[in-house]
């Protein structure tokens, strides 16, 4: 691994290096210094309980949500979509852990009769990354139909949490501050409780959905999804930025979307992360500068630049 490190037990694959450009949907970034990807949580509670105190860690289900610099992750990438099992019931709650994708939650609750899961079929990225962030689109939210989670600590440690610990808000999600916490901590898992549906009607409402979103996103080009929140009640990121005279704007391949203004694509991974995060900073700069507005990411950057 290129440091004096000796994992023991493990199934799942470790590697060094990793280049993060085949891990995120925008198909640009550095390399991760260590690697793994866990066969299973067992696995994974394995390989935590082995790893330094010290040592950075950063989950990723499908990298939809996230830029990692040039510079690479100084630490440990946990790569949790492939160590995912199907959902099932359990006690009339649908049970995903972190790394299944958030379409497949919204098909098995169809399948199921329960309905209120719809929207999950425009979530781009993984069930543990709209537990940490409360994604959301079409009206829907992930907490909105959250029983309960269980967690995963630094020392492997399983913890499951109610709703309740959390306060959660748009895109926004912690633990309240009476709530003891383990330190780091990442979502392993969880339950949801969905009222009855209709198999035929929900299916239904995900096809009109699917095909909403591909009519209105750039979906054939390597993106990762919507860039900014939206500041307000009415205001949206792609409003303030296409009337900020943005749409188009380019640099070394990356461009604010023709579609949609909230989105930057990299056609055929030809940018840089570096490229790619000047853009989402000029637009930030030029929508306060025109709007007054100061725009939030919705995506993560991350890691070192180079």
């Amino acid at each position: 691994m290129g440091d004096d490190l000796k994992f023991h037990g493990l199934r799942g694959a470790l590697r060094a290096d990793e280049p993060m450009s085949k891990h995120v949907s925008w198909r640009a970034g550095g390399p991760a210094k260590r690697f793994f990807a866990p066969a299973d949580l067992e696995d994974l509670s394995m390989f935590l309980s082995q790893l330094p105190e010290e040592e950075p860690v950063l989950f990723v289900g499908l990298g939809s949500n996230l830029l990692v610099r040039e510079g690479g992750w100084p630490g440990t990438v946990v790569m949790m979509y492939g160590a995912a099992r199907a959902p099932r019931m359990e006690e009339g709650l649908i049970y995903a852990e972190a790394g299944v994708a958030c379409p497949k939650v919204a098909r098995f609750a169809a399948e199921q009769n329960l309905g209120s899961a719809e929207w999950m079929t425009g979530i781009p990225g993984t069930v543990g990354g709209a537990l940490a962030m409360n994604a959301g689109c079409y009206g829907g939210e992930t907490w909105d139909i959250v029983e309960r989670v269980v967690t995963i600590n630094r020392r492997g440690q399983l913890r499951r949490r109610g709703k309740e610990e959390f306060e959660f808000g748009y895109r926004h999600l912690e633990l309240k501050s009476d709530v003891s916490g383990d330190g780091d901590e990442w979502f392993a898992s969880a339950h949801f409780k969905l009222p009855e549906g209709d198999r035929e009607e929900s299916r239904e409402i995900m096809k009109a959905l699917l095909t909403k979103r591909r009519a209105t996103q750039p979906l054939q080009l390597p993106n990762a999804g919507s860039v900014f929140r939206n500041p307000s009640e009415g205001k949206t990121a792609a409003r303030l930025i296409q009337s900020s005279g943005l749409k188009k704007l380019e640099r070394n391949g990356a461009r604010i979307s023709e579609k949609h203004a909230n989105f930057i694509v990299n056609p055929g991974g030809a940018a840089s992360a570096a490229d790619i995060e000047w853009l989402i900073e000029h637009v930030r700069e030029k929508v306060e500068e025109e709007k007054g507005v100061r725009l939030s990411t919705e995506v993560k950057i991350v890691g070192e630049a180079a």
